[in-house]
């Protein structure tokens, strides 16, 4: 699975940001083969300060998929939103591969399992 991920900074005048997120998500939810999205306000962080108001991940079964739903008239109709309502600089988007494990651990490595050199 992989993902497209826009991080939006946090905004000058939030009502106007709203009602631009609000469009643009609207426009995001008639892209086709979307499996899955998560919208993330984002709280705070660790060291007080966190520069995101917003995150936004789009899921999709595969990188073709997801290229050809921004590709699709619906992506192309999001994309413009995005470039044209959003200040320069206001926002970061990334592609991202999913490895996702339900309950589980991560094994932790013996002393006896590292090679000796």
């Amino acid at each position: 699975m992989v993902k497209f991920i826009i991080l939006f900074l946090k905004p000058a005048k939030v009502d106007a940001f709203e009602t631009a997120y609000n469009e643009f998500l609207a426009l995001v939810e008639n892209m086709p083969d979307v499996a899955r999205r998560q919208v993330v306000h984002v709280q705070g962080s660790p060291t007080g300060f966190a520069p995101y108001y917003r995150i936004l991940e789009i899921y999709f079964p595969d990188m073709a998929t997801l290229e050809a739903s921004l590709r699709s008239k619906a992506g192309q109709d999001a994309g413009a939103v995005l470039s044209q309502q959003f200040p320069a600089r206001s926002f970061e988007a990334v592609f991202a591969e999913v490895y996702e494990e339900a309950g589980g651990r991560t094994e932790q490595p013996g002393a006896d399992s590292f090679p000796h050199i």
